[in-house]
């Protein structure tokens, strides 16, 4: 089997803040040692489920987070931005299975650091009536490929959000939300081990989970967080303006969807 990883930091056990996940937040080297332990966990689940070839995707802020040194040395890893795909690169109907590790519930709910690729730009984002946060679009990426998201790791409401999505993903639970900035962690001796036998079980079991997808047309609507930002994503020629701060527009491939809505996403961000 050929596994791919994408790999976030927000629900890595002991994250809970900017100080956290900013490049130049002052825990940010011990936050990225942490998000690369947890990474190293779930290669080796996944090495001992029978794995072939492993990538992992830096999938958080500047997507330079990772530290090479000291990741499993029978893993690749993609480093740096931008990319095409996002926090999807190297997504390819090569792979058998897709993980997430390290990830959050999207902008507005209860979760622990919870936004949606931006939280400086997005208040929401739907495709076809669905709100999707980061699990849910990255999910339909895959989806695309054929391939199934076999598990998660992050917070207990991310499980949540991930299953109205693929109703029957493995999970594992680092840390409980108290509030956006607070929450109870396992040690993160514990975190690695739950994600390395859930990463097993999952793969072990991969085949009973069927990849998330829809069917198009794409309709996708994007609200932003103040009429500013909408207003100079309106400026793409297939952009509809809905209300103050929304936009949508429709497209046919989900690919050049979800790559529409990070250039949208990046166009706000220059004016925010």
């Amino acid at each position: 089997m050929n596994i791919f990883i994408s790999a976030d930091i927000e629900g890595v056990s002991g994250i809970v803040h900017g100080e956290h996940t900013a490049r130049d937040g002052k825990e940010h080297d011990h936050a990225r040692m942490l998000m690369t332990e947890e990474v190293n966990a779930c290669i080796m689940g996944a090495l001992e489920a029978g794995a072939g070839r492993i990538v992992v995707n830096d999938s958080h802020g500047t997507m330079r987070n990772i530290y090479h040194e000291k990741l499993h040395m029978q893993a690749e890893l993609i480093l740096g931005s931008p990319k095409k795909l996002a926090m999807m690169e190297g997504i390819s109907s090569d792979f058998d299975a897709a993980i997430f590790i390290g990830y959050h519930t999207k902008m507005g709910s209860d979760g622990i650091l919870n936004h949606t690729f931006n939280g400086r730009v997005v208040k929401s984002i739907e495709i076809n009536g669905m709100e999707l946060g980061e699990f849910g679009l990255n999910a339909l990426v895959a989806g695309y490929f054929n391939i199934p998201v076999i598990f998660v790791s992050g917070c207990d409401l991310v499980a949540i959000e991930a299953e109205k999505c693929v109703p029957n993903i493995h999970h594992a639970e680092v840390k409980k939300t108290i509030n956006r900035t607070t929450a109870l962690n396992v040690h993160p001796m514990v975190a690695r081990e739950l994600i390395k036998e859930g990463t097993q079980k999952a793969l072990e079991n991969h085949e009973d989970i069927i990849p998330f997808t829809m069917d198009p047309p794409f309709l996708v609507k994007m609200e932003f967080l103040n009429t500013g930002l909408a207003d100079a994503v309106e400026i793409l020629p297939i952009v509809k303006r809905e209300g103050p701060l929304t936009i949508s527009f429709v497209m046919n491939d989900m690919l050049d969807s979800y790559r529409m809505i990070r250039s949208a996403i990046m166009m706000a961000g220059s004016v925010s």
